[in-house]
C-alpha cells in the first residue's frame, strides 16, 4: 500500500519471485482509485477493480499503489473492495523519503519538459506524515490486517523482513529465498538540503514521528537518521 521511495517496488519484486505468489497480472501500481477523489466508487467499479485479481488456486496475487497511504479517501474504498486484505506499509525516515520524493519528481517533470510544480514539494511532505495516514487506515481495517516495515531493515537485514513479510501474506514457505541482488532503486542525484531546511524539515516531523513510535513500536527511530536522538 505505501509508502513512495521507500523501497515499495524492490520488495514486491522479492516477494513476486516466490513460487506460492503470483506476479501482479496488469502492474505493481494499478492507480485504480485514484479518480474517484470527487465519490462516484460503486458496486459496478468495485467489481471492475476485482477483475485485475483472477483467482489462481492457493497462490496470492495483488498490488502495491503508494499512493494510496496518503490518498485520504482510497481507504475506504479499499475496504469496501478487499476487507480481507493484508496490507503492507514500508517506511523510510521522512526527511530522506521526502528528499528522494522530490527528485522522482524532478525527474519525471525533466522527461516531461515541464518545470516542477509549486505544489509538488507540499504534496512530497505530506507523504511523510506517516502516523497521520496509519491512523485513517487503521479506521477502516483492523491491526492485524496491516505489517509496517522499515525500508531502513529491510535493506540491512532482507531474509529476515521477507520472512517476516512471507508470513503476514500466509505463505506456507516462509524459508524460500529469492534472488537477493534484486536491489534498491538507485537515483543519480538528490537535491541538497542546507543545514536550516533539514532542520526545519526535522522540527516539522517531529511530532508525527513520535506519534508513530508510539502507536507502532516497530518503528526504530535509531535506524532514521534524522530522528535517532529521539531514540528510546
Amino acid at each position: 500500500m505505501g509508502v513512495q521511495r521507500c523501497g515499495t517496488t524492490r520488495w514486491i519484486r522479492l516477494i513476486g519471485s516466490h513460487p506460492e505468489v503470483v506476479w501482479p497480472p496488469a502492474a505493481k501500481e494499478l492507480h485504480y482509485f485514484d479518480r474517484y477523489h470527487l465519490g462516484g466508487c460503486g458496486a459496478r467499479e468495485i467489481a471492475g477493480y476485482h477483475e485485475f485479481f483472477p483467482r489462481d488456486g492457493e497462490r496470492k496475487v495483488g498490488e502495491w499503489t503508494p499512493l494510496y497511504m496518503s490518498a485520504p479517501w482510497v481507504p475506504a474504498l479499499l475496504a469496501q473492495a478487499a476487507p480481507q486484505a493484508r496490507l503492507l506499509v514500508l517506511l523510510r525516515d521522512p526527511v530522506e523519503r521526502y528528499i528522494s520524493g522530490l527528485q522522482h519528481d524532478s525527474g519525471h517533470a525533466r522527461e516531461q519538459g515541464v518545470s516542477l510544480s509549486r505544489l509538488t514539494p507540499l504534496d512530497a511532505f505530506a507523504r511523510g506524515l506517516y502516523h497521520a495516514q496509519l491512523i485513517r487506515l487503521l479506521s477502516h481495517f483492523d491491526r492485524s490486517q496491516i505489517l509496517v516495515l522499515q525500508y531502513e531493515r529491510c535493506v540491512s537485514e532482507p531474509l529476515a523482513e521477507l520472512r517476516k513479510t512471507f508470513q503476514f501474506l500466509g505463505l506456507r514457505d516462509v524459508e524460500f529465498v529469492p534472488d537477493l541482488t534484486i536491489t534498491p532503486n538507485r537515483q543519480p542525484s538528490k537535491p541538497q538540503l542546507d543545514a536550516a531546511a533539514r532542520d526545519a524539515y526535522v522540527a516539522a516531523y517531529r511530532d508525527d514521528v513520535l506519534a508513530l513510535a508510539q502507536a507502532f513500536p516497530e518503528i526504530d527511530l535509531a535506524l532514521w537518521p534524522n530522528f535517532a536522538p529521539l531514540a528510546g
